[in-house]
């Protein structure tokens, strides 16, 4: 190789190479391609992961809380980690929803409660109320659905 640099966008790699073989030289582009990352939401459309969109949905719930910015972006530093190890390019917002309600609830029973409300979307106060006393009863287990696990993967 006889030189490399990015290209003035950033969004390549330029090099210069010479073949051992007849000593001639050539330019070869080279260039991430990135696959995004979608969520599936619970109507079936599709969207972009965002971290940001989360990070601004915990912020909400854990708005007067307790909870530091710090814990706040481990838990979306995590959420992306899971989103970018998965062999999926395609993660239902189920279990990202998930995940986010077990992290909250081991963290902040009040935020966890917010974030609950908007996101499983209760139809009457007794959905609400059941969800209060499940909170009550078993203050360190997940939610119901056993699939979704209560602890991050390593």
């Amino acid at each position: 190789m006889v030189d490399s640099r990015e290209s003035k966008e950033g969004q390549s790699i330029r090099r210069r190479r010479e073949c051992l073989g007849c000593k001639r030289r050539y330019t070869t582009y080279e260039r991430v391609d990135e696959v995004p990352y979608m969520i599936v939401k619970k109507d079936g459309r599709r969207e972009l992961f965002d971290r940001q969109k989360v990070l601004a949905g915990l912020l909400r719930a854990c708005e007067k809380r307790p909870v530091s910015m710090n814990q706040l972006e481990e838990i979306v530093n995590e959420t992306e980690a899971m989103v970018v190890d998965s062999p999926d390019r395609e993660l239902p917002s189920q279990r990202i929803g998930e995940l986010l309600m077990n992290r909250l609830r081991d963290l902040d029973k009040v935020a966890y409660v917010r974030f609950a409300s908007v996101y499983l979307d209760f139809k009457d106060v007794n959905q609400f109320l059941e969800e209060l006393k499940d909170l009550l009863r078993s203050p360190r287990r997940g939610r119901k659905n056993k699939n979704i696990p209560t602890a991050w993967p390593n």
